[in-house]
């Protein structure tokens, strides 16, 4: 733990923003009442957040409401980061239970980008891939979770981009009926199945999607050994569980929403405590 002493006047800035944050215009005593601070330094809290161009009082009703600025401090920190943080804890229970890695991947380009797994913390992980490890759209289960479950305007572009490419892994866009098959099956069963050859072992990987509000943010995925668990068993073990999951991360995704910035220090916390 750190000894650095921090900031007051900082801390209690960032208290002001977050009550803005969560109300559509407040006045001083209102501020001052949320947060439990003197009416003075709350006044001179909000004047600093206008002189700095993140608030301002409307002349109306004296009310301070927060300026487009406050979308910059977000900057690069998008919905896809932020479903993988808020989705960190998640997946670290489902892989104490299912014991096999598990992971988060959201769409990069052309390819899936694993975000999160919990390779690491498996002992069944025979390889070890740490976040940043990318897979095909096409020979992939998170990819083809995404690509059945993604808005159809957006399938029809990855495919045709697909269908382009030179790459082996993407030569199979060419076969858009056998694509649009699969894709149809993988939605109706409501998960994702892909078998990978390995030298020590084969795999399978099952993925679900993490829909938001009827939006596709990212998919959970978890991989076995075939030779392991049969595939019928695995599916009435693992699925369930899976979607459960999937389902939790999207519903703290809607809170954490609803109640303003996330908090990225609790998160860490809370992960790195784990």
């Amino acid at each position: 733990m750190s000894s650095t002493r921090p900031i007051r006047a900082l801390l209690r800035g960032l208290e002001v923003l977050h009550v803005l944050n969560r109300h559509n215009g407040a006045t001083v005593s209102e501020v001052a009442g949320e947060i439990d601070l003197p009416r003075t330094t709350t006044y001179r809290i909000l004047e600093t957040l206008c002189v700095a161009g993140y608030a301002y009082r409307a002349s109306s009703d004296d009310r301070y409401r927060l300026t487009i600025m406050v979308r910059g401090l977000s900057d690069g920190f998008d919905d896809e980061a932020w479903v993988t943080l808020i989705g960190r804890q998640y997946l670290y229970d489902l892989c104490q239970d299912l014991v096999w890695p598990c992971a988060i991947a959201t769409l990069s380009g052309s390819t899936m980008l694993v975000r999160q797994t919990t390779d690491h913390r498996s002992p069944l992980a025979v390889e070890k891939r740490g976040p940043g490890f990318r897979v095909s759209i096409l020979e992939s289960a998170a990819g083809l979770a995404y690509l059945s479950f993604c808005p159809k305007e957006q399938r029809d572009t990855l495919l045709e981009m697909l269908a382009k490419s030179k790459e082996p892994e993407n030569q199979g866009a060419k076969n858009k009926k056998k694509v649009y098959e699969t894709l149809v099956e993988t939605r109706k069963r409501g998960f994702s199945i892909w078998y990978r050859k390995r030298r020590v072992a084969n795999e399978t990987s099952f993925a679900v999607p993490i829909i938001v509000e009827d939006r596709l943010l990212a998919c959970l995925l978890m991989r076995f050994a075939s030779t392991a668990v049969p595939e019928a068993e695995a599916i009435e073990r693992f699925i369930p569980k899976l979607s459960q999951a999937a389902g939790d991360i999207a519903d703290e995704f809607v809170r954490q929403h609803q109640r303003g910035p996330i908090d990225i220090s609790v998160a860490n916390s809370s992960s790195n405590a784990a």
